[in-house]
């Protein structure tokens, strides 16, 4: 079970350190949502689990619990130390003291079938979801994200979240629909509300070619101006196979960026 707000306040008194607002440490204290992420990502005895930021190790109890193998990264030296004393007691907790951002799969070893389970530091949301995208892909994310990340994740074309990062979601994962979190389920209680991600790898994702993925980052960098002159700015070998291959792929030369759908996407990418 998740600790109390008072058991939490304890613990954070006994390590002595105080919640970093800039680094997002928001703890869970609400069972159901543990069992929640659980739950969505089948976690079952055996399974391979990258958790990023297991903070006081909340998660990282129920995972070992599930009989889950856990390759955490804590960013956090005094979390860290916390977290490595619960790694000395178990075999099946892997710990790197890091930043996730260089180790985005943990210790995990090349080539093994993994799921993500984790409650996602905002300010490394995107970066880190852009590394492990170019990395072996998980089978299942159950993420705990803020809701606007939440939102830019599962965006669709024609809305005003959808960018790059919606693009490369979709081609390779089924996203489900996402459950809102109360701020009264974590402590500190974060400003901004969040939300339950669940992802579940497709049957044949999709991966978009380096120079594709650079590509698209910039083009919605200007997201509002029509692509075939985005298109023509950018003077690339992509760009050109692209600009000659919109009207084939049923693509209007003058529609924006933000209109065009991911499956529009992986056929340019296949151009």
């Amino acid at each position: 079970m998740p600790l109390s707000p008072s058991q939490t306040r304890e613990l954070l008194e006994q390590l002595g350190h105080r919640p970093k607002k800039q680094l997002g440490q928001n703890f869970l204290i609400d069972g159901n949502i543990v069992r929640k992420s659980l739950e969505l990502a089948q976690v079952t005895p055996g399974d391979h689990v990258v958790e990023i930021g297991p903070g006081l190790g909340t998660l990282t109890r129920a995972l070992l619990d599930a009989g889950a193998i856990v390759h955490a990264v804590e960013f956090d030296p005094t979390l860290g130390a916390h977290v490595a004393r619960l790694a000395a007691d178990s075999p099946n907790l892997h710990l790197i003291k890091g930043d996730a951002l260089d180790h985005p799969l943990g210790d995990l070893p090349p080539d093994t079938e993994y799921k993500i389970v984790a409650n996602l530091p905002y300010a490394i949301s995107t970066p880190w979801m852009a590394a492990v995208l170019e990395s072996q892909l998980p089978s299942v994310m159950t993420l705990m994200l803020q809701k606007e990340a939440a939102q830019r994740y599962a965006a669709k074309a024609g809305t005003k979240q959808f960018g790059a990062i919606s693009i490369f979601l979709h081609a390779a994962f089924d996203i489900l629909p996402g459950h809102d979190v109360s701020g009264s389920c974590f402590y500190p209680k974060p400003d901004v509300g969040s939300t339950l991600l669940h992802l579940r790898r497709k049957t044949t994702p999709h991966r978009f070619h380096p120079e594709s993925i650079q590509l698209i980052r910039e083009v919605f960098q200007q997201r509002r101006k029509q692509i075939s002159s985005l298109l023509r700015k950018a003077k690339t070998d992509a760009a050109t196979r692209w600009l000659n291959s919109l009207t084939n792929i049923g693509i209007d030369p003058t529609a924006r960026p933000e209109q065009i759908d991911a499956e529009k996407w992986i056929q340019l990418d296949k151009a």
